[in-house]
């Protein structure tokens, strides 16, 4: 089993890597993860977002999201700490949901201030001290606690170094936006019709339509949809499940429709997908 992955037997894990794992590969991270770049240089993508990645740099996986490393130098490497998703929960129950959502929009950060290279370094000193600790009866909770102890941190820096309008969005358009691209995260596998996002907004399509156009430069669908191909890309690659299987997880009428609908946004068949080396 890959490192960076965490079990019910072992919530937490902490050590050094290079990713080689996930090279081209784009994979769904069922639990969350902190790196912080040691050697070398990498390019990755996180959702539909694409990072540069140099050494000092933090590098933030929330739970579901998905991660992939397109490219990078041979002395690459980082240091992680993986938790898993109910050590997620608890650590960040009290932040606001707003910070979260400031997490994932700006999930890289490269570190020239000492004062946080040094908070960032003990933070993974610590965390690999209490993992080789394996007798420890408190391990996992002092684990949690130092995750709490770095999302706490982080959301004082963020609350003094941004203004609550790049946290939250400067307007009531900014924070209809970041609701939507939250809302399509969570449900894009079963809901793909630009008036249910509406609808739980309490806006008309036309005005979310409006809003994704101006601060997007795209329209709500085609933002739907691109969630959903990353979504499909990930079944294809990572799981054994057959193409009715993945048509029928994902709601689609048929195996036919699910071709059809990947090709059109891709240029390829499911099968050719699949089949492609990486």
């Amino acid at each position: 089993m890959n490192p960076l992955f965490t079990t019910q037997s072992e919530p937490f894990r902490t050590g050094t890597d290079n990713l080689e794992f996930f090279y081209k590969r784009l994979v769904k991270m069922k639990n969350g993860v902190l790196m912080f770049c040691i050697d070398g240089e990498a390019d990755i993508t996180l959702d539909l977002e694409q990072y540069h990645i140099v050494p000092n740099t933090t590098v933030m996986i929330l739970p579901n999201s998905i991660f992939s490393l397109t490219s990078a130098t041979k002395k690459f490497r980082v240091h992680y700490f993986a938790y898993s998703d109910e050590m997620f929960k608890a650590a960040c129950f009290r932040l606001d949901p707003p910070f979260i959502h400031f997490l994932k929009e700006n999930a890289c950060y490269t570190h020239t201030d000492k004062e946080a290279l040094r908070a960032i370094t003990g933070l993974t000193e610590a965390s690999s001290a209490i993992y080789r600790d394996s007798a420890n009866q408190f391990r996992n909770t002092i684990a949690q606690n130092l995750l709490q102890i770095f999302f706490l941190d982080t959301y004082d820096k963020v609350q003094r170094l941004f203004t609550q309008e790049q946290i939250e969005g400067s307007n009531r358009k900014d924070e209809l936006f970041k609701k939507f691209i939250n809302l399509v995260h969570t449900h894009c596998i079963t809901q793909r019709d630009v008036a249910f996002y509406a609808e739980q907004l309490c806006i008309s399509t036309r005005y979310l339509s409006a809003i994704t156009k101006e601060i997007g430069n795209t329209t709500a669908k085609e933002i739907i949809d691109d969630f959903l191909i990353l979504e499909l890309k990930v079944a294809l690659q990572s799981t054994g499940l057959s193409l009715k299987e993945i048509a029928d997880k994902y709601c689609f009428p048929d195996q036919s429709f699910f071709g059809r609908f990947f090709k059109k946004h891709t240029g390829m068949s499911p099968k050719a997908f699949r089949a492609q080396k990486t």
